[in-house]
């Protein structure tokens, strides 16, 4: 196997190239991998609702979608222009409440304090700095009882320093929040921790 090239320097302007060739670069709509992936990722999620969200690095919105259905308020932000002109379109009809906005993590971060946090598909574009940068301010944004997940993609990719794996390993560690699920599959990694107590749903319905 041809090793990587050197991690590449991911600007907006990088991703809206790839958006120009292409509304949807990854090949993400109708592919039964990725509704599979979402769908597991959304039943992980322990609460029915929640009640403000916050999603960077959102794309095209397929996750979006799915995600205002569970949520009071969401604002959802990447840093393609082209990207989220596709993700506004996509949530029109949604009758939710969700934010979109053009703005690049770690540098950029929401004032707000979250009860949800969903990474999927961008933190292994991150150098290790600025992982460590957005570790440290989500964690000042999260609420007493939130929950965080992140799913990435675990084989190597071009451009980037991490792997999905590399991401999540630094992610438990530097959080140090439980993790409640752990899902390992054969091509992608899925994490949940929580601050506060990771309440059995079992015992909350009285079946345990």
């Amino acid at each position: 196997m041809a090793p990587l090239d050197p991690p590449h320097t991911w600007t907006a302007q990088r991703f809206d190239g790839l958006y120009a060739a292409s509304t949807d670069p990854w090949a993400m709509d109708g592919s039964w991998y990725e509704e599979r992936k979402r769908a597991l990722l959304l039943a992980s999620m322990p609460a029915r609702r929640y009640t403000h969200a916050f999603e960077p690095g959102c794309g095209h919105g397929l996750l979006s979608a799915q995600l205002a259905l569970r949520c009071d308020r969401l604002q959802a932000w990447d840093c393609s222009a082209r990207a989220l002109e596709t993700a506004r379109l996509r949530l029109e009809s949604n009758n939710c409440q969700a934010w979109f906005r053009q703005a690049c993590v770690p540098d950029q971060w929401p004032q707000e304090v979250f009860d949800l946090v969903v990474l999927s598909e961008l933190l292994y574009y991150l150098t290790y700095e600025d992982l460590d940068q957005l570790m440290t301010r989500l964690l000042q944004g999260l609420a007493p009882q939130a929950t965080v997940v992140a799913c990435h993609w675990t084989h190597a990719i071009e451009g980037c320093a991490q792997t999905g794996s590399q991401v999540h390993e630094r992610l438990h560690a530097g959080l140090s929040l439980p993790r409640v699920t752990h899902v390992r599959d054969a091509d992608f990694v899925l994490d949940l921790w929580t601050r506060g107590e990771a309440e059995s749903l079992a015992l909350r319905e009285g079946r345990a």
